[in-house]
């Protein structure tokens, strides 16, 4: 039962490992969830793409999937894959630090394997408000 992190096609190396994998662990924690298996892949945008149109059948960009591999409710087992190109175009765009914005897309890929959806405008506020949230714990 761990949190793992990976790159895949690119050189990338998370910065503090160890505090980023005891967030990860008090934010399961306060859902009431468990990690059974949680890898983080951190990868290319040409490589997420890719794999966005082999699972998902969508021809699109984007900085984030997410893979459940859940079976019982309580533990968590899964598969996040990042686009590191992706997150560093957002954190300019938006004007923010890039590890805030990194932290910020691995959380909210563990927010959706939690449950949290953000399809509606409603569902994007609570995501947003969770996601805040989880940062400011750090």
């Amino acid at each position: 039962m761990a949190i793992y992190f990976f790159n895949e096609d690119i050189d990338f190396t998370l910065n503090d490992e160890a505090t980023t994998t005891n967030w990860i662990k008090d934010i399961l924690y306060d859902e009431s969830r468990v990690e059974e298996n949680i890898n983080y892949v951190f990868c290319s945008d040409e490589y997420l793409h890719q794999l966005n149109k082999e699972y998902l059948d969508h021809d699109t960009f984007t900085d984030i999937i997410t893979f459940d591999n859940s079976e019982p409710e309580s533990n968590i087992e899964a598969d996040i894959f990042i686009s590191i190109e992706r997150v560093k175009e957002n954190a300019t765009q938006l004007n923010k630090p890039f590890e805030e914005e990194l932290h910020r897309v691995m959380i909210h890929g563990l927010l959706h394997i939690l449950g949290y959806s953000d399809k509606s405008e409603s569902e994007k506020r609570i995501m947003r408000e969770k996601e805040d949230a989880c940062l400011s714990l750090r």
